[in-house]
């Protein structure tokens, strides 16, 4: 998406929605030009980027981390230190999200340092297990809403919310 068709999305938001930019692996100045064009609440990181870096914008932001073996999760979050939450997102390699590949909830900390965004995967079918074995404080989802590539489905996304709120947790 470019920054000039952000900028008329997010004109566009009803109040007490949060503009958000998801940026992978970013040069700096690709993140400025956004920002100068963009008027973003919150920036969320979906690659190597460093908390130096993360925090660099002035703005609150997301880090995603994915649940790769061997990856220590808890520590991860930890070395983000800034973030306002983590995004836990299943691991594919070469991939940065957004593959339809359930996360490893199994491998996800008990207790982590920030609030936890879970992704990875999650369905109509399969979010309310997710929300009661993780126990996240939120849930993103995209592909598991889709009819087609990009293209969202009311009845998947109703029934997706019917799910998380059916968690009964």
């Amino acid at each position: 998406m470019t920054p000039a068709s952000a900028a008329v999305i997010v004109s566009h938001l009803p109040p007490f929605v949060t503009a958000v930019g998801l940026f992978v692996d970013p040069a700096e100045d690709e993140v400025r030009t956004v920002l100068d064009q963009v008027p973003l609440d919150l920036l969320q990181f979906h690659g190597a980027e460093t908390p130096g870096f993360c925090a660099r914008f002035r703005r609150p932001y997301i880090k995603a981390l994915a649940a790769a073996p061997g990856v220590d999760l808890l520590q991860s979050a930890e070395f983000h230190v800034a973030a306002r939450g983590v995004l836990i997102d299943a691991y594919v390699p070469g991939a940065h999200g957004g593959t339809g590949v359930t996360a490893d909830w199994e491998a996800i900390p008990v207790k982590l340092p920030r609030p936890l965004v879970l992704a990875g995967g999650l369905t109509p079918d399969n979010v309310g297990q997710a929300v009661r074995t993780v126990r996240p404080w939120a849930v993103d989802v995209s592909s598991g809403v889709e009819r087609a590539r990009g293209v969202k489905d009311h009845d998947k996304i109703t029934a997706f919310v019917r799910g998380v709120r059916n968690a009964d947790v």
